[in-house]
């Protein structure tokens, strides 16, 4: 029986992009399924009825929600393919604290930057230049964070850079001025198709960044 997989979602999220990614390197065939945030589906509340937030992976009838999750679902349910996290446990964990890292500290101090103003605007450029200066403390020499091939931490920080030029223009400032390692990092797993057919244009996210700073006063 051939399997059943659909992704909801709303495409400027880079959560969601993380669990396409994720699915282009396993190559998984699957039903795409725009989410309008504002008028929610019935399917979406019915497939996460506690936080009814997208991104949702569908897998035979079955939800898996929240994007890190998914990833990790994706990698254990589709083994024969491109494995994403390390097989050490030691590094494994190491991966997993680094996503908790990501998308508690770039995340927060991106929207800071983009969804508010003055000191605080400020303040989240601090924050999020200290947060991508430390992950390049992580990267080190290598090519990626997931080693000699794109991994786990590589797939949830690569959603992100396609937000840095909306970052960029609304903070007045260069990430590749003061973090040029993070910005080869991602040139480099964009040479990778499976990523690079998954992410959208930086500037349509700007001009999708605009139109809601415009829309809520911001």
């Amino acid at each position: 029986m051939a399997e059943e997989v659909k992704l909801l979602d709303f495409w400027p999220s880079m959560f969601g992009m993380r669990v396409k990614v994720a699915l282009a390197m396993k190559g998984v065939a699957y039903e795409y399924v725009e989410q309008d945030l504002r008028n929610k589906s019935p399917l979406l509340l019915e497939m996460n009825p506690i936080h009814k937030k997208i991104p949702v992976l569908v897998h035979n009838g079955k939800p898996i929600c929240e994007s890190s999750i998914i990833v990790q679902y994706i990698d254990e349910t589709w083994k024969n393919r491109a494995p994403l996290l390390p097989s050490d446990p030691y590094e494994r964990a190491q991966a997993r604290f680094w996503v908790d890292f990501i998308d508690k500290k770039v995340f927060e101090s991106g929207r800071k930057i983009w969804a508010s103003k003055g000191e605080e605007r400020e303040e989240g450029k601090k924050e999020f230049m200290g947060s991508l200066k430390k992950l390049e403390e992580v990267l080190g020499e290598k090519a990626y964070f997931g080693g000699e091939n794109v991994g786990f931490v590589d797939i949830v920080l690569i959603g992100y850079y396609t937000w840095f030029y909306s970052y960029e223009i609304i903070g007045n400032f260069s990430v590749e001025a003061e973090c040029s390692k993070i910005m080869g990092w991602a040139k480099r797993c964009l040479q990778n198709e499976s990523v690079s057919n998954s992410l959208p244009d930086p500037f349509k996210i700007c001009d999708f960044v605009l139109l809601m700073k415009k829309k809520y006063g911001l």
